[in-house]
């Protein structure tokens, strides 16, 4: 039904509303500060993606890493999160999580957390295409 990392084009018109009316003020932050124009070691970044179901915060195509600002409306509604989040998992993405307080307080702390999260996955990205080791080397 999708295709280009299970694109949804009729949640486009919502996505665009998303990054440019309901934006939040940590959402904007970390994408000015952090994931706009490949700050992030280089790596393309979409904003406000929709993605199956569901309209995604942030999104490394390459990496299928969703990063999710989670601001108060998060704390209504658990059961509904949860659910999102399994059903992305389960097409094979790969979720990190802040608050809105962190990014807005504590921005070097998210930076760091993020770096190091995109090169564990680039690294285990790298050695999933590289293949198992030749025989001949033992």
């Amino acid at each position: 039904m999708f295709n280009h990392n299970n694109y949804n084009p009729n949640l486009k018109e919502n996505a665009r509303q998303l990054r440019t009316e309901t934006v939040s003020k940590a959402e904007k932050r970390i994408w000015k500060s952090l994931l706009s124009k490949r700050k992030l070691n280089g790596e393309r970044v979409l904003r406000q993606r929709p993605i199956d179901r569901f309209i995604v915060d942030f999104f490394i195509p390459e990496l299928k890493l969703i990063i999710e600002i989670d601001g108060n409306s998060h704390f209504f509604k658990p059961e509904y999160d949860y659910y999102r989040q399994e059903r992305l998992k389960s097409l094979g993405y790969k979720i990190v999580r802040f608050s809105e307080g962190e990014v807005m307080n504590q921005l070097d702390n998210v930076h760091q957390q993020l770096c190091h999260v995109v090169f564990c996955f680039r690294n285990d990205l790298t050695a999933t295409h590289l293949g198992p080791p030749s025989r001949e080397d033992e």
